[in-house]
């Protein structure tokens, strides 16, 4: 993992958590120190502060991107306007975390890109009916009852084909891959329409509700639930 944060009190304590959590972290202080850091040991994750002096998180994300560098990027920001959010993810980040943050938040962020983007773990290569099945295998996501082929953009719960619009499948794809994380309303308004609605818009709600009737078996648990004041979790109850 690479780390890119000006701020020293910051970005020791930040290391430090994460190396406690598990992660190798390479520490850097600013924008030009975290490329020359990505070209000569490419990272599996980056987490970059947005303000930085020199060459700033959005700078070193954006050269990322344009040189066809897919690596998951957080961003940490202190800038809370939608714009700055919108702007960072314009940028190439996969998501960010608002400052001051709780370090837990960070973590299951990181969990959920290094999810969406590591591969299955590997064994002997499979052959002939097995290398079909593992390919397969690469393009589903499964959680709390629910299955998708994302290649083939159909989706089910348990047995039943689930007939869902482009926005649906979105929407019910980003709560599968965070299965058991609080998504905000904020993180899922950007990630799927790509910027706010604001606080008085009903259109997330709506599109819940739509999921939830296609979701709905009976006398099974639904699996969308309500964090009252937050935003929506997927889970098996």
């Amino acid at each position: 993992m690479l780390l890119a944060e000006d701020d020293r009190a910051i970005r020791h304590a930040l290391e430090r958590a994460l190396t406690l959590e598990g992660y190798e972290v390479t520490a850097v202080a600013d924008g030009v120190e975290a490329l020359a850091q990505a070209h000569t040991n490419p990272p599996d994750v980056l987490v970059l502060d947005v303000m930085m002096p020199g060459i700033d998180g959005l700078q070193v994300c954006r050269v990322l991107r344009a040189e066809g560098d897919r690596t998951p990027i957080l961003m940490l920001t202190a800038l809370v306007e939608t714009a700055d959010r919108i702007a960072g993810l314009d940028a190439g980040a996969d998501d960010y975390v608002v400052k001051p943050f709780d370090v837990e938040e960070v973590f299951a962020r990181l969990r959920a890109l290094l999810r969406r983007t590591s591969p299955a773990p590997a064994a002997a290569a499979p052959e002939g009916p097995a290398r079909e099945a593992a390919q397969v295998a690469g393009r589903q996501l499964e959680a709390a009852g629910l299955r998708m082929d994302l290649q083939a953009r159909r989706a089910w719960r348990g047995r039943r084909e689930l007939e869902l619009t482009r926005t649906e499948f979105e929407l019910l794809e980003l709560l599968v891959r965070n299965a058991g994380i609080v998504l905000d309303h904020s993180t899922i308004y950007d990630r799927i329409w790509g910027y706010d609605f604001g606080p008085g818009s009903k259109n997330l709600a709506v599109y819940v509700g739509y999921l939830r009737r296609k979701l709905d078996e009976p006398g099974a648990p639904q699996p969308i639930h309500t964090v009252r004041g937050v935003g929506y979790v997927l889970r098996e109850d």
